[in-house]
């Protein structure tokens, strides 16, 4: 069994998959071709959003959000504890400070009850600016945006939507990739909506911000590539990427419902021991990850393993714990519910080929 099965995935459409990729190699524009902005079309239609912009990956997509809103030294991003690296490395790339925040009980996002708090917390100090709250739809599951937003609102701050694990899911129909001022997502393979190589892309409806992004994807270029008219970055989505990306985004939906029959078989036949994933009412999953908790992680792990079935740890370090923040001081202590899902989360395989 796979933990997840790219093979199985190219062989549902292997032909129309090929055939992309042979029409790239025909007319050989590989870097920004045709198919790249045919890509941020599509991707403006389906998540009902103003303008896609394609990148290199989904790092890149975050650096570019930081790049857009002007992140930089002295300023404070809030973002999950209980995440992967690059949302919170994406904020120490341009100097801020990440304000790391407690997860939500239930769908392990961010809280945004320890949000507010810790962003008083940091108004009080007056050592740093808050500028930014960087959300991260985890697993698959949106963010609570509803609360999120309100928050940015009242003390007026920007709303990043890291949406690379939750590229699918939605909130009472609203697709995630189109909460915030800037939403972002990763194509890498294993995420929902996958490439076969590295991919990214940054939404929003906000024209100046997009002008911005679509210059420092190349350089920071003007009205030529020969004309920077700022310092930006070499991040462009190749045209394969482009080429595989339309035709599985043509079966994505498909997918979806894959996905969360996947799901609902997990939650009706898992032992009652397990704590299962929960899904608020309005809410839709793209079940990046299936994850459930244990008491015992380790004895529950060698069991499915035993059954020949794969299961993968995310995350068994928060980003307090990791030793490129050590130096901010957190302790476990500061995020009780993330601390403890570090230790007990696993995850079981997922895709829609199950």
């Amino acid at each position: 069994m796979q933990f997840i099965d790219l093979a199985a995935q190219y062989q549902s459409s292997k032909e129309k998959i090929d055939e992309r990729i042979h029409r790239v190699l025909e007319h050989g524009q590989y870097i920004m071709g045709p198919e790249v902005s045919e890509l941020e079309r599509n991707l403006e239609d389906y998540l009902g959003v103003k303008h896609a912009i394609t990148c290199g990956n989904g790092t890149d997509a975050l650096t570019l959000a930081m790049m857009a809103l002007g992140i930089k030294d002295g300023d404070a991003v809030f973002c999950p504890t209980f995440t992967f690296f690059a949302s919170a490395e994406a904020i120490a790339f341009h100097n801020a400070t990440p304000i790391f925040v407690d997860s939500d009980t239930d769908t392990f996002n961010i809280c945004p009850d320890d949000l507010e708090r810790r962003i008083e917390r940091v108004i009080s100090e007056g050592v740093l600016t808050p500028k930014a709250i960087m959300a991260v739809d985890l697993f698959g599951l949106p963010a609570d945006y509803k609360r999120i937003e309100a928050i940015a609102k009242k003390y007026d701050l920007k709303v990043i939507e890291d949406a690379a694990q939750g590229f699918g899911g939605s909130i009472n129909g609203r697709k995630s990739g189109s909460f915030g001022d800037i939403a972002t997502t990763s194509f890498f393979p294993a995420k929902p909506l996958g490439c076969y190589g590295d991919g990214g892309a940054v939404f929003t409806d906000n024209d100046d911000i997009a002008e911005v992004i679509r210059s420092l994807r190349v350089h920071g270029k003007g009205i030529d590539k020969y004309d920077n008219v700022r310092i930006g970055m070499n991040s462009r989505l190749d045209t394969i990427q482009a080429a595989i990306l339309l035709e599985k985004l043509v079966m994505f939906d498909d997918e979806l419902i894959k996905r969360n029959i996947a799901a609902e078989s997990y939650n009706s036949n898992l032992d009652v021991t397990y704590k299962i994933p929960y899904v608020p009412s309005g809410y839709f999953s793209s079940w990046a990850q299936y994850t459930v908790q244990a008491e015992d992680r380790v004895a529950a792990m060698e069991k499915f393993k035993k059954q020949g079935i794969p299961t993968v740890i995310y995350y068994k370090t928060c980003m307090h714990q990791q030793t490129a923040f050590k130096h901010l001081g957190y302790s476990d202590t500061d995020f009780p519910v993330a601390s403890y899902l570090s230790d007990h989360v696993f995850s079981l395989p997922m895709h829609p080929y199950l």
